[in-house]
């Protein structure tokens, strides 16, 4: 096992979103230092950090120095540039590290990987022209969605084909050199398990989460899933498979689909903490981000265990639209935790907070968070 970074110690942040924010929260409360390094200043990690440092994610002078001054590294979104890492890592560890990162920000090579070392993944055909996706559309039938093999989240970079005539127009539509080809999976839902696992193997878990969308964004996660033993026990192997294969440091989502017979397929894997996950801040003895401070830092992990059924409800700027929030409304929920980002701005789609509450079932816990989050919103 290599050696403990020890709580006073300094730990880098590259991206500075709620993740980040969340994740110098619970490294504080340890006793760590955080710095943070992103292109933008006074953002939702800056906000808490100790240091926030601005600069381009390709300045590699700036990368280098940034990381001369911390202990260890970690990352809160998975399209940091290659070269990004590589400088970082001169100087201080990047946890997970460069090859997670490599699989995880192209979806041909997550795929293929994953597909490779009998991870049971969506069926997919890498497309790189117009011609090549009529010719995967022949193969996978319709429906199926086109996806860029980068940068793509919460429904861009992506569009869904219905019939072979619609190949062209999708192809401009989504834009990219290179994409993959999914077949269209009729799921019954999508589940998550949130993993973490230390410098020395040792593996826990959260989940599965079952999460509901909305307009291509998690709209509603919910532990227990209520999905069934043999599911989760399912979901948690393959999982553990995919940290294994991948030697991960740190923590790392897998999203799943159910389809109707019962069977897991692998949609993508996100090589941090997730959306889902933020119902462990409050659900969980152990929440997903103090896990990540605690891999990386080579300190044991915390217990994974349950304090009962909890529901997390995201807070976009849609909500915002209609009006200010009503906060007062909040004296009819005083179960019911808000979390707020920090952003100044809101629009459309942008994540600003998330609201969780446990109770005596997931769906009351559900009904919960959806009935407060209606209070503060639309009085």
């Amino acid at each position: 096992m290599s050696e403990l970074i020890a709580p006073g110690a300094t730990l880098g942040m590259l991206g500075s979103g709620q993740l980040g924010r969340m994740f110098a929260i619970e490294a504080r409360r340890l006793g760590y230092h955080v710095h943070v390094f992103s292109p933008e200043s006074q953002t939702p990690t800056g906000q808490v950090a100790d240091l926030e440092v601005v600069g381009e994610y390709d300045d590699l002078d700036a990368v280098a120095n940034f990381a001369k001054k911390v202990d260890v590294i970690s990352f809160e979104f998975e399209n940091v540039l290659s070269v990004t890492t590589d400088a970082a890592s001169q100087f201080a560890p990047v946890r997970p590290g460069a090859n997670v990162l490599h699989v995880a920000q192209n979806r041909i090579r997550e795929k293929s990987e994953l597909r490779d070392a009998g991870i049971p993944v969506t069926p997919f055909a890498v497309v790189r022209s117009v011609e090549e996706l009529k010719t995967a559309l022949s193969e996978l039938g319709c429906p199926a969605v086109l996806k860029s093999a980068t940068s793509g989240y919460d429904g861009k970079g992506q569009v869904k084909i219905d019939s072979p005539e619609e190949a062209e127009a999708a192809w401009k539509e989504v834009g990219a050199d290179e994409t993959v080809l999914e077949a269209f999976i009729d799921y019954i839902c999508e589940l998550s398990v949130v993993g973490v696992r230390g410098l020395d193997g040792e593996f826990a878990f959260y989940g599965p989460m079952k999460n509901d969308h909305a307009n291509h964004i998690l709209d509603i996660s919910v532990f227990p899933s209520g999905m069934g033993d043999e599911v989760n026990r399912k979901a948690v192997e393959v999982t553990r498979a995919v940290f294994e294969h991948l030697d991960v440091v740190g923590v790392l989502c897998v999203e799943f689909f159910l389809t109707g017979d019962q069977r897991l397929m692998l949609n993508e894997i996100a090589p941090r903490p997730h959306n889902s996950g933020h119902l462990t801040i409050d659900g969980h003895v152990t929440c997903q981000f103090e896990q990540q401070v605690r891999a990386i830092c080579g300190l044991p992990l915390g217990s994974t265990k349950s304090l009962g059924p909890t529901a997390m409800a995201n807070l976009l700027g849609d909500h915002w639209e209609p009006g200010p929030p009503d906060w007062t409304a909040l004296q009819q929920f005083p179960d019911v935790k808000v979390h707020l980002y920090g952003k100044q701005e809101s629009r459309i789609g942008r994540k600003m907070g998330h609201l969780t509450a446990l109770a005596e079932t997931s769906e009351a816990a559900v009904q919960r968070v959806k009935d407060a989050r209606a209070a503060i919103f639309h009085g």
